[in-house]
């Protein structure tokens, strides 16, 4: 059977093309010869159970371990039952232990009587006759919680000091977030377990991190050796720079062109593909990227994209704490600048955000798009302007991002104009006080495609602050240099409470400091 690009479980050698999982986690190995006990992270499909499973393979057929993935997920619904959590725990372990160690590995039946200690003694048992120091990967050990996961993390505490004789010899923690010693775990709350850390023995704690441009071009060279079909140097690079190396959706760009689209084997893969690919993407809103959309409207989730959409500065108590659990999330890139993974999130989440605007919007696509195919963008920015002056207020009120309300209003009207024939860019982020969205249209001039290209700025005068005029345009000429263009628009919207001076709606011509014509518009 030939291999596929995977977007739905882990990836397996002989049906998947796939990173080798020793690449993703090259330290993981010192760790477990140094008998250590440490946490793996990451956010969802980014391959983590993957590189799990291939790391216990490999340490046990070395003949040095008996190493053994499995999963917490099963003592979920547990709750705060500590004693059913590590029978269901235990459970799983030993059906895996059957699947995937030789009969001499295995544990003696487990003894699942009681509700305190099972896994202290049942896991001292297994080491104390094993032939091979033990190593266990435990997968989804966040799901489990409250008293639950005090148990198990104290128990392994407990048999620490007596391994490797009596006790598995390295135990490996994997799971969404990095949880700091477990302290946030358990619903967030730091002080639910209480001061002293059920888990200060971690020697490290290692990120499963995205794939670099050479690995998702390695990824895809994969396809290319076993089918002959190329993927052209643009196409991989816009790849990466779409996806930032996030490994599922690299995989479903991929298979999106390959399987979905149908692009035939004999035609080489190109820049134009992996557009179109990620548009479908966006539109078909894949279960990887709904369960992102998921977490918009948790409240730990707003307090940091709100502003980060806005392009304020924010603090507040618990801001560092957000910000982390949005990065474990996968949601934001885990280095500084804050900011989105990746441009595909990016627009999932302002698509999504400005969703149910878009929905009331009945303007007809077609009628902005010229005889000569061009996208007619005077028109649509009238007629945004006759749209806004109607039904601001409702809509604005709508938006559950208060702080970005009118500027999501006018990406959905925007959205609602393109869709289906253009794409449109954004950038957002912390400090920058402003969005900045590029429209790009492609339309036919002597019979070779061509790209129309619009630059808009969107900014709020806030209470008590400067007519935001001279600096938009300061940073609109700085936006327009770095795309090639000589005009662009500036839009100001005016949330005072006591707005004055322009009508709703109105227009004035600008221009930069070079002589870059400037439409701006007050709303």
């Amino acid at each position: 059977m030939a291999r596929r690009f995977n977007t739905a479980g882990p990836c397996l050698p002989d049906l998947h093309y796939m990173i080798p999982a020793e690449r993703r986690l090259p330290e993981a190995p010192g760790l477990v010869d140094q008998m250590g006990y440490f946490v793996v992270h990451a956010p969802r499909q980014t391959g983590k159970t993957t590189a799990l499973q291939a790391l216990a393979r490999r340490l046990t057929d070395s003949g040095r371990y008996a190493a053994l993935h499995f999963s917490c997920e099963e003592g979920e619904a547990a709750g705060d039952n500590y004693g059913s959590a590590q029978r269901a725990l235990l459970r799983t372990l030993a059906l895996f232990a059957q699947l995937n160690l030789p009969a001499e590995l295995r544990p003696p039946p487990f003894q699942l009587e009681g509700d305190e200690g099972l896994v202290l003694t049942n896991l001292s048992a297994w080491a104390q006759v094993c032939p091979r120091p033990l190593v266990l990967f435990l997968d989804e050990i966040d799901a489990l919680r409250g008293q639950s996961l005090i148990s198990v993390l104290r128990q392994l505490r407990a048999g620490f000091s007596h391994r490797p004789d009596a006790f598995p010899s390295s135990v490996v923690l994997c799971g969404l977030r990095d949880v700091r010693d477990y302290k946030a775990a358990s619903g967030g709350d730091p002080e639910r377990l209480g001061t002293a850390s059920p888990f200060n023995i971690k020697l490290e704690s290692l990120r499963l991190g995205d794939f670099s441009q050479d690995e998702v071009a390695d990824l895809y060279a994969q396809h290319t050796a076993e089918t002959g079909q190329r993927f052209s140097e643009d196409a991989v690079a816009r790849a990466f720079e779409l996806t930032r190396g996030q490994p599922w959706l690299v995989n479903a760009v991929a298979r999106e062109i390959i399987e979905k689209m149908a692009v035939p084997v004999s035609e080489p893969i190109t820049i134009d593909h992996v557009e179109r690919a990620k548009e479908r993407l966006i539109l078909e809103r894949a279960t990887h990227l709904d369960s992102l959309v998921a977490r918009l409207h948790e409240p730990r989730v707003r307090r940091v994209l709100e502003p980060l959409m806005a392009g304020t500065v924010t603090a507040s108590d618990t801001y560092q704490d957000d910000v982390q659990y949005v990065r474990d999330l996968g949601l934001c890139a885990s280095d500084n600048p804050l900011r989105v993974a990746n441009p595909i999130y990016r627009e999932v989440i302002a698509r999504v955000l400005a969703g149910d605007v878009e929905l009331q919007i009945q303007a007809e696509p077609k009628s902005f798009v010229l005889p000569d195919g061009r996208l007619d963008f005077e028109r649509f920015l009238r007629e945004f302007v006759a749209f806004w002056r109607l039904h601001c207020d409702v809509l604005a009120a709508g938006v559950s991002y208060h702080e970005v309300a009118p500027q999501l209003v006018l990406m959905a009207f925007l959205q609602r104009v393109v869709n289906g024939g253009g794409f449109v860019e954004r950038e957002y982020g912390v400090g920058r006080g402003r969005i900045d969205l590029l429209v790009r249209w492609p339309y036919l001039e002597q019979g070779q495609r061509q790209w129309q290209q619009h630059a808009l700025e969107l900014k709020v005068w806030r209470e008590q602050e400067a007519d935001p005029l001279a600096e938009g345009l300061v940073q609109l000429e700085i936006y327009l240099e770095r795309l090639g263009l000589e005009e662009g628009v500036l839009v100001i919207f005016d949330r005072r409470k006591q707005a004055g001076g322009k009508p709703q709606g109105s227009f004035e011509e600008s221009q930069t400091s070079s002589g870059r014509k400037v439409t701006v518009l007050r709303a």
